[in-house]
């Protein structure tokens, strides 16, 4: 629930302050002082959630950092994998080749051993009888040894091509199940990460949550801050903020934005307020509420408007936040401005939309007046 809608709610309800008044003045729980205790509380549980929320962050990343990794090797293992089963196909071909080859051999071989054993049934002495002369007997000869020659080369041609076969095939299938073991490990490895990014990103949207939770208790407990100022000044809450109005209130109902009274109704540039900055400039406005309403105490920055975004302590970048301080680096003097709505949110009864913002800022039209206004914010510069 948004500060808008929570003072709403006050607003109906005004027909009964006088009792309520009654009621907030009697219980010192519900003092301003013991409020703004409560809201420094839950300021504080939100600055320590928020970094919480970083460390998670940054834990995300570098899980999501390591499943790339692991995906990597995957697709490598996978790579590596696909390879050996072509490896091993190319094997099978060449033996099956080879085992033709084979088969040739053992025929050749057959009929060489045929012609041996038929040449080899006959003695020398008859091969030199039957020979019409020794040239013949020696080609014979020549022959027979020719043949013995190389059918013992052939035997040890397919030994050797069978023995560097088998060999091969074995050391492919070794590396094979090498490589799809640690693709296993690799995509268990991988699971437990995505499940730890799983676990991660629950404890940060159970932060988130907090943080919502614990916004929506500050508004709460500032509407009652609000009620229990205006009941000193007579003035009653605007529904455009939570400030009671006074010499800055711009009217049409837009009050003060809760700027504090004294340096509201002073003449504008005459007091120094905090940060040291003076009234009634919108740097003096943006710096109360940054470090008072949204419990940044630990804020420091300088300089006009437009340099914030140097000087800061705080991150900057463009994107806006529910109470970050928008920075507008144009113009002479540049200005700055709390966000109090972004895109998408519902506030004072309608949802802002893409590109805008809802803002609470001073002396916008150089009045020194507070304004509640809706506003693009096209190269605007954000402090969180």
């Amino acid at each position: 629930m948004n500060k808008i809608k929570i003072l709403k709610r006050i607003n109906r309800s005004f027909a009964l302050l006088a009792m309520g008044a009654i009621v907030l003045l009697s219980a010192p729980l519900v003092s301003a002082d013991s409020l703004q205790q409560q809201i420094n509380n839950l300021q504080d549980q939100n600055n320590s959630a928020k970094s919480n929320l970083d460390s998670l962050q940054v834990q995300a990343t570098s899980y999501q950092n390591a499943i790339s990794i692991l995906q990597s090797q995957i697709n490598a293992a996978q790579a590596a994998i696909n390879a050996s089963q072509q490896s091993i196909l190319n094997l099978q071909a060449k033996i099956d080749k080879s085992q033709v080859d084979l088969d040739y051999q053992k025929q050749v071989l057959a009929s060489d051993v045929r012609a041996i054993y038929v040449s080899g049934s006959i003695d020398t002495i008859e091969m030199l009888a039957s020979s019409k002369n020794l040239s013949v007997f020696v080609d014979q000869q020549t022959y027979q040894k020719a043949v013995e020659g190389k059918i013992q080369k052939t035997l040890s041609q397919i030994a050797e091509l069978q023995n560097q076969l088998n060999t091969q095939k074995a050391q492919v299938q070794q590396t094979l199940l090498v490589q799809k073991a640690q693709n296993d490990q690799l995509s268990s490895d991988q699971q437990k990460q995505q499940s730890m990014l799983g676990y991660n990103q629950g404890q940060q949207d159970t932060y988130n949550q907090q943080i919502s939770s614990n916004k929506d208790k500050i508004a709460t407990l500032r509407a009652q801050q609000a009620i229990l100022n205006s009941i000193g000044s007579g003035n009653i809450i605007p529904p455009n903020s939570s400030g009671a109005g006074g010499a800055c209130d711009a009217g049409q109902g837009q009050g003060n934005g809760g700027y504090p009274m004294p340096w509201c109704n002073a003449q504008e540039d005459s007091l120094t307020t905090s940060g040291g900055f003076p009234n009634r400039e919108c740097t003096s406005f943006a710096y109360w509420y940054f470090t008072s309403v949204e419990g940044h105490r630990d804020f420091t920055v300088t300089g006009d408007a437009k340099y914030w975004i140097n000087y800061s302590n705080h991150p900057v970048d463009q994107t806006p936040e529910d109470g970050a301080i928008a920075v507008k680096t144009s113009g002479q003097w540049g200005h700055v401005m709390i966000v109090v709505a972004v895109p998408g949110e519902s506030y004072a009864g309608s949802v802002v939309p893409a590109g805008y913002i809802d803002t609470f800022e001073m002396n916008t039209n150089l009045d020194g007046k507070f304004y509640a206004k809706q506003r693009s914010y096209s190269g605007y510069y954000f402090i969180h």
